[in-house]
């Protein structure tokens, strides 16, 4: 197959897992992203990296929010909101962080393949995404692409369709946006 081809099979992969995501789960997590004072995104390797850029737009529209291991990332407090980012639900570094958080009386989110997981289970917002785990163990879905990148591609896409919503609940717009773009660059 030429790249294009492949192109195309990955976006319409990505098209059939928008009938697999449930309103309902995104709407709750929706609501208490607007019901928090700060949130917090973890995950790890690639799924990081899509929470890095969930946190990046939270913060264009002047929400308090960090990604959990930097060093500029506030304490969690009560009432605050960790979003969890894993396919599988069981990495162990992410266990730990979603235990942590509740222990400090803050709220959990799961994205995730795995609802059923250890951070499923922990999680008080579960949204589950259709994928399979890198090693190809869990989740229903089939998919021509490497590991993870399925999940992870659809992880990034409902971060960004949740921006979207935020900003129609808060009647704001890219132009208010970008006025907390960085402007050191």
């Amino acid at each position: 197959m030429k790249t294009t081809q492949y192109l195309a099979a990955v976006l319409e992969e990505l098209s059939q897992t928008v009938r697999l995501i449930s309103d309902e789960e995104t709407e709750n997590l929706v609501d208490r992203i607007l019901e928090s004072k700060k949130i917090f995104v973890a995950g790890a390797g690639r799924s990081g990296f899509m929470g890095k850029s969930f946190v990046m737009r939270m913060m264009h529209m002047g929400i308090d929010a960090y990604v959990v291991g930097e060093t500029v990332t506030a304490s969690l407090e009560k009432d605050d909101l960790l979003i969890i980012g894993s396919g599988s639900g069981e990495t162990k570094t992410l266990v730990a962080i979603a235990e942590k958080a509740k222990s400090l009386g803050g709220t959990v989110a799961a994205i995730t393949i795995s609802p059923e997981s250890t951070i499923g289970e922990l999680a008080d917002i579960t949204v589950r995404l259709p994928g399979i785990t890198k090693d190809q163990s869990e989740g229903d879905f089939k998919t021509i692409q490497p590991m993870g990148s399925l999940f992870e591609q659809t992880m990034l896409l409902i971060y960004d369709a949740i921006i979207l919503r935020f900003m129609e609940k808060k009647g704001l717009d890219s132009n208010k946006m970008y006025g907390k773009h960085a402007n050191l660059e």
